[in-house]
């Protein structure tokens, strides 16, 4: 359910007009009955057909009983769907610190993993005519050597190197659809937050538009996966909006697959909170609204942290990831319409630069 933050504040402007407290600007109060009246009408009319996100399971919000059993962690009995995952190289040290990464999602979910390198045609104008044959030639030998690697490193999992004429974003979205893939990922340079290759307009296109997740290894990434191949921090932004709501299941499987810690932040602009609403009232409003995101079990297997920030929402994500530590960042972010990077509380902006300046890969999910 998408609620606005009013919300959930109506109930603690009643309570302090009830203690006889004068509340300035109570004009709040009639726009906050009104927005509840039209939120509950919308509920109402949405619940009989609304459909759980992708990959989300139902669970018992009654943890109290599976504590008295002793159930110091539940089984990982529900996955997400990850079964063909596509790895993005042009064989740049950014690519390349993004493999690790690959491999280890494809360990833990993947039934076929696929390699795709295009050509670009930017490769052929940026060398003379009579050197097109040697770069062909240096191309199919990292091809060659990427097939090798594959072998060694994911011997138990079909794997295939795809060689495709024509531009970066084309070509990723006619593999991504021919072969029905669950998870692209790939890495970045530091200079604009997406590398020489996947330039900032490419980087767009692959984020926002990519219909499966996309997971970004960053400039400040580390080079190889958490010890042992585990995610230990998750952290998990969220706006509320359908677009947060979807990335939400990848955030907690993920935390479950790896028995991680999972923090759900929410970020406050102060500027869209009126003065009559006391800031602990806001805080307390978006903790009770992440907390009934999550199953009541999942205190059996992440162990929930709910953090509320202050700010400009990239550098407050970027902030909360950098005091836990966080192994992974999942956002979610708007289909385009319009003008990228439009109105939005998570638009592109944020996501690229997060990506752009985290300590960690950045899972981005398309609501």
């Amino acid at each position: 359910m998408r609620r606005n933050w009013h919300v959930g504040l109506l109930k603690g402007l009643w309570r302090r007009q009830a203690k006889g407290e004068k509340i300035q600007g109570c004009d709040e109060v009639d726009r906050a009955k009104n927005l509840l009246s039209a939120n509950q009408a919308e509920d109402e009319s949405q619940e009989s057909s609304r459909v759980s996100p992708p990959c989300v399971r139902t669970v018992p919000r009654d943890i109290q009983t599976a504590k008295e059993e002793k159930m110091p962690t539940t089984e990982v009995t529900h996955r997400i769907q990850l079964k063909n995952i596509l790895y993005a190289t042009d064989f740049s040290r950014a690519a390349d610190a993004a493999f690790p990464y690959a491999a280890e999602f494809a360990r833990r979910f993947g039934e076929k993993f696929y390699a795709v390198h295009a050509r670009t045609p930017e490769n052929y104008l940026l060398a003379a005519p009579e050197a097109w044959t040697a770069t062909n030639a240096e191309y199919a030998k990292q091809e060659n050597a990427l097939r090798e690697v594959l072998r060694s490193d994911l011997p138990h999992i079909a794997s295939e190197v795809l060689t495709v004429e024509g531009g970066v974003w084309p070509v990723l979205q006619s593999v991504i659809d021919e072969r029905k893939i669950d998870l692209l990922i790939l890495g970045t340079h530091g200079r604009t937050g997406i590398g020489k290759f996947f330039l900032a307009s490419v980087a767009e296109e692959v984020v926002r538009q990519t219909c499966c997740p996309v997971l970004t290894v960053g400039p400040h990434s580390p080079s190889e996966p958490p010890r042992e191949g585990r995610f230990r921090e998750i952290l998990y932004a969220t706006d509320f909006s359908t677009e947060a709501l979807a990335a939400l299941p990848y955030a907690l499987s993920l935390a479950q697959e790896h028995r991680a810690h999972v923090t759900l932040l929410h970020v406050v602009q102060k500027a869209g909170v009126p003065d009559s609403i006391r800031p602990d009232e806001v805080e307390a409003s978006a903790v009770q609204q992440m907390q009934d995101l999550v199953p009541g079990t999942a205190e059996l297997w992440c162990e929930p942290h709910y953090a509320v920030g202050e700010g400009e929402p990239a550098e407050a994500i970027l902030k909360a990831a950098n005091k836990r530590t966080s192994d992974l960042i999942v956002l979610g972010v708007r289909k385009p319409v319009g003008v990228p990077g439009g109105a939005s509380h998570l638009p592109f902006g944020v996501a690229h630069k997060v990506i752009a300046h985290a300590i960690c890969p950045v899972l981005t999910v398309r609501g």
